[in-house]
């Protein structure tokens, strides 16, 4: 009766998360699931406790990239780099779409897939009133899927990885030489995918004579902040460390130079930003928590070992191809937690790992609610005045990610040696 209350608890909760009913924000919804299992005593509070500190090096990471992306918008760094990037279009919308393409590409690689959602989305929705597109929506929805299209490029790119791997990531050239061809794959076939779907819409014309805003000093430090951020992932990627406690240091730092510089409170700052992106994390680490009691990890593990053990061929497609299904059903997140777990429990073939870390990275962008990513996108969307329902995004992701996730998984494949 205790895993039933739990599986039922979870279910419900992680569904009104993804579907959000009475438009009630999801991170209320995770809270409640979570407090919910404290209440009906299936987790005691120092389980609470323990699902909520697992998080913390994505709670650190978050609020590193929220403050960023906060302190550049609030300097028009960000309508300056449209300015930029409307102005190298020269009126051709299909080269402003190939531009914004490789500008994400970038930036999910160097800076993770977050911070494309994060950073990335104000950016081009300034591009967009710049250039007077009237039809704004294919140019944001890339800023969606190249953030997991790119996001297993680096061991950075996804905070996912991270979890994924644990305490036995590959050192970054084994890991070049096992996800570099995977990449590729999947970042050109996810472009020419969502180029093809939005082919009717990048006919629009765009303005020709942008007008070049001067970047502020305190513009100038925020791009040097990110730009310092980047450099500090990367140096720990290479020693092996957690990212959160960097993020937040650089986040922070350059949120309080800028702040000195222009004299400007700390309010104005911190009152633009989605702190419920939180609470939404720490309910879903509690309820991962949760499940790992119901003796889920040791199941999935089992059927995994003896899969592998008939065919490691058939295990990686399986498994890949599952955990992509089941991220837009739950959430990357909680998948991916569960999927470490797993991988760490259970002795699988190199290429039955890439090939979960893959669903886990890629998978999620069939639905709106798939990953972390696409949920801060669509935090960022609202507060442009955007809007995209969840059967809009399916009808496109659905396409998208199923024709790239069978490219990355067949490079997998291709590029695994037979002995």
């Amino acid at each position: 009766m205790t895993h039933i209350t739990i599986w039922i608890i979870a279910v419900i909760s992680i569904g009104a998360v993804i579907i959000r009913p009475f438009r009630i924000p999801e991170a209320v919804w995770a809270v409640a699931g979570a407090l919910l299992l404290l209440i009906t005593g299936r987790l005691t509070i120092s389980e609470e406790l323990r699902g909520i500190g697992n998080g913390t090096d994505v709670y650190l990471f978050l609020t590193g990239m929220m403050l960023l992306a906060e302190t550049a918008r609030e300097e028009k760094l960000f309508d300056w780099l449209a300015a930029h990037a409307t102005r190298r279009a020269k009126g051709s919308p299909r080269r402003l779409f190939l531009l914004i393409y490789g500008v994400g590409t970038l930036v999910t690689i160097f800076l993770s897939n977050d911070a494309t959602a994060v950073v990335l989305t104000p950016a081009v929705a300034a591009a967009m009133r710049v250039a007077n597109v009237h039809r704004p929506l294919p140019y944001l929805l890339i800023c969606a899927f190249i953030a997991n299209a790119a996001s297993f490029v680096l061991p950075i790119s996804n905070p996912a990885n991270l979890v994924i791997y644990g305490s036995h990531m590959p050192p970054l050239v084994l890991w070049l030489i096992q996800y570099t061809v995977p990449s590729l794959f999947s970042i050109s076939v996810t472009f020419l995918t969502l180029r093809w779907t939005q082919r009717k819409h990048l006919r629009q014309q765009i303005a020709i004579d942008i007008p070049q805003p001067i970047l502020s000093p305190g513009g100038k430090l925020a791009l040097w902040g990110i730009a310092g951020t980047a450099a500090a992932l990367l140096l720990a990627s290479g020693l092996d460390l957690q990212l959160g406690l960097p993020t937040a240091i650089t986040g922070i730092l350059t949120t309080g130079i800028v702040l000195f510089r222009t004299k400007k409170t700390p309010w104005t700052v911190i009152k633009g930003i989605s702190w419920s992106v939180i609470p939404l994390v720490a309910g879903l680490f509690i309820i991962v928590e949760a499940l790992g009691k119901t003796g889920l990890i040791g199941v999935l593990a089992g059927w995994l070992h003896r899969g592998a053990g008939q065919s490691a061929t058939g295990a990686a497609w399986g498994s890949g191809v599952s955990v992509a299904v089941a991220s837009n059903l739950m959430n990357n997140l909680p998948v991916g937690l569960i999927s470490g777990q797993v991988l760490q429990t259970a002795q699988l073939p190199g290429m039955v790992q890439r090939a979960v870390l893959i669903g886990i990275d890629l998978g999620p962008n069939m639905s709106i609610t798939g990953s972390l990513a696409t949920i801060l996108w669509l935090v960022a969307l609202r507060r442009e005045g955007q809007t995209v329902s969840a059967w809009s995004f399916l009808k496109i992701g659905a396409l998208v990610m199923t024709a790239a996730l069978l490219a990355a998984l067949a490079a997998v494949w291709l590029t695994t040696p037979a002995y």
